[in-house]
């Protein structure tokens, strides 16, 4: 098996693994994030016991914060180990389930929309794709998925507000099964892991198959949207509102990180005083 820095597995139980994420502070994406989960996915696809792997956080805050741009630039290969993971992930003779606390952003809410099945806290879970507030696109799925699970319109009002949702509109629009109580999200989530693993592997993995053929995008899709992100770091727009991340508590315990959309509307009206002044 492979040594996980980021990822501790619980074996435990029959048919189930437990995979808790933990990157300190905030549970930040970085390139060997993505290189681990590869690793994960190796062995759980070398497992033929298992049939279904719960997802979660050891950070109540975060369940993932976001992608580390600059570190993924330095290593552009990296997206297309996403890709890659998403596409096996979702594709896999085994259940994905994602219990979800905290903050789920940026391409921490694309790993969850890649999982078979979301489940979150109604007190204590947060989503949001904010790319768009730093003149970015989602390149991780999130443009794939989500017209998808909640239609084009939702998709749009989600992926261009740049905005956080919390988990009862999650689950009004559809991006996740339900939401619980937090009191009631591990016996739930525990209660269906018995019921799914009670069931034949080869059963499960057939059913999943197909349901694939109708909710799935393609390698293609996602590639798309991948190839587009770091040629749009040399847009001006991504360069000045990026600008604005320096200082302000990116990538630690900050209160910009604990409520990254509420900050975002604040770069663009920066930008439009500017251009009013520059027109005096």
């Amino acid at each position: 098996m492979s040594d996980h820095s980021q990822f501790n597995i619980d074996r435990t139980n029959p048919g189930c693994w437990t995979i808790n994420f933990s990157n300190p502070p905030i549970n930040m994406f970085v390139p060997e994030t993505i290189v681990e989960l590869g690793a994960t996915m190796t062995d759980i696809e070398a497992d033929p016991s298992l049939k279904v792997v719960v997802f979660q956080s050891a950070n109540p805050e975060f369940f993932t914060a976001h992608l580390d741009v600059a570190k993924a630039v330095a290593k552009p290969g990296v997206l297309d180990l996403w890709r890659d993971f998403v596409l096996r992930l979702s594709s896999a003779p085994v259940i994905s389930i994602a219990k979800i606390r905290g903050r789920t952003r940026g391409i921490g809410n694309e790993f969850v929309l890649a999982c078979d099945m979301r489940f979150a806290s109604r007190q204590n879970a947060l989503f949001g794709n904010p790319e768009v507030g730093v003149g970015l696109i989602p390149g991780g799925g999130a443009l794939e998925w989500l017209p998808r699970l909640i239609g084009r319109s939702r998709a749009l009002e989600f992926a261009l507000s740049a905005d956080d949702f919390d988990a009862d509109i999650a689950e009004r629009y559809g991006w996740v099964n339900r939401t619980l109580d937090d009191d009631d999200l591990d016996p739930f989530v525990d209660t269906l892991v018995r019921r799914l693993t009670s069931f034949d592997r080869r059963t499960l993995a057939a059913a999943k198959t197909q349901i694939n053929r109708f909710g799935m995008p393609t390698a293609a899709e996602l590639q798309s949207s991948n190839d587009m992100i770091f040629p749009m770091l040399a847009w001006p727009d991504a360069q000045a509102r990026r600008g604005k991340l320096r200082d302000i508590g990116y990538g630690v315990r900050s209160d910009f990180e604990l409520n990254f959309g509420r900050y975002l509307p604040e770069f663009g009206r920066v930008d439009a005083e500017h251009t009013a002044k520059a027109g005096h």
